[in-house]
């Protein structure tokens, strides 16, 4: 279950020279004709035998600018981080922020109940718990050795 952006590189076998690139760069805008996303948030996921969590670096969005939403498998987060002021006459020496719409998209497999996915948002972190189905949590059979 990787975002969208990992699973169109590399592959799990070893990273390409566009994953190299692409750490290098990562969180400044992007440049590609077919979407009009600014920036890609910090991402980081969890998964035990009960879930899988997501928790996504939101800093500075307020919770009305962030969507999440679940469709044919796919789990959405999007939103934007809106800038608090004009930027007129000002000369920046140093401009790290980044500002503007961002997306990400995870795959969601059959061992994921979809229907009981939760989200909360504190702190600048959203945090996605995706509850396993109860077939694909692992079951202990206890042996009997005679």
């Amino acid at each position: 279950m990787l975002p969208s952006l990992w699973r169109r590189r590399g592959s799990l076998l070893g990273p390409s020279t566009d994953d190299f690139v692409e750490r290098f760069f990562f969180g400044w805008p992007t440049f590609e004709k077919d979407t009009d996303v600014a920036w890609i948030p910090r991402v980081d996921v969890n998964e035990t035998d009960q879930a899988v969590t997501i928790d996504v670096e939101l800093p500075g969005i307020d919770k009305k600018d962030v969507k999440v939403e679940v469709r044919d498998n796919t789990l959405t987060i999007s939103g934007e981080r809106r800038s608090e002021k004009k930027i007129e006459d000002e000369n920046y020496c140093i401009a790290e922020r980044h500002y503007g719409k961002f997306e990400l998209t995870f795959s969601l497999t059959d061992s994921v109940d979809a229907n009981n996915i939760s989200a909360k948002y504190k702190d600048g972190v959203l945090t996605i718990a995706l509850p396993k189905t109860e077939k694909a949590i692992p079951k202990e059979i206890a042996v009997e050795v005679k």
